[in-house]
């Protein structure tokens, strides 16, 4: 079920500030980008959940994250389709799709059409906008 604007998790761009890096409130909060190659979970291998950075609300599970060599952490899927909210986004002379987190509505990145099976998308992501929690290593 999407959140109405209501329900959405909200704060003051200080309140926001003082919580996050002045990099991460660029990027989630001023839509703003890494560059590329650049973010710690780039070549990140960890067995975890991806969260927003914001919010804490879980985005991607690290299963579903892959090597697209865009220089920016990508995921095939959401964890639910409900985690991740889209919009057009006619920034830097081109149509993107940008994807926000759906409880904060903080920056994550964009979502492309050129991933691999089974959905087909590349989630390419802000590692700024993440935070991973990891999960315990199998024995």
């Amino acid at each position: 079920m999407k959140k109405s604007k209501n329900d959405k998790l909200k704060k003051t761009d200080q309140e926001w500030q003082s919580l996050l890096t002045p990099e991460q409130y660029h990027v989630t909060r001023e839509h703003g980008t890494e560059p590329a190659f650049s973010g710690e979970y780039n070549n990140c291998k960890d067995k975890g959940i991806y969260k927003c950075i914001c919010c804490g609300n879980p985005l991607f599970h690290s299963d579903q994250k892959y090597d697209s060599g865009s220089g920016w952490p990508s995921f095939y899927d959401p964890i639910t389709k409900e985690s991740i909210e889209s919009r057009e986004d006619n920034s830097l002379f081109m149509v993107r799709t940008e994807t926000v987190c759906a409880n904060c509505d903080a920056h994550l990145g964009h979502v492309f059409t050129d991933g691999p099976q089974p959905t087909g998308l590349r989630y390419c992501m802000n590692s700024l906008s993440l935070v991973l929690e990891k999960l315990p290593e199998d024995d």
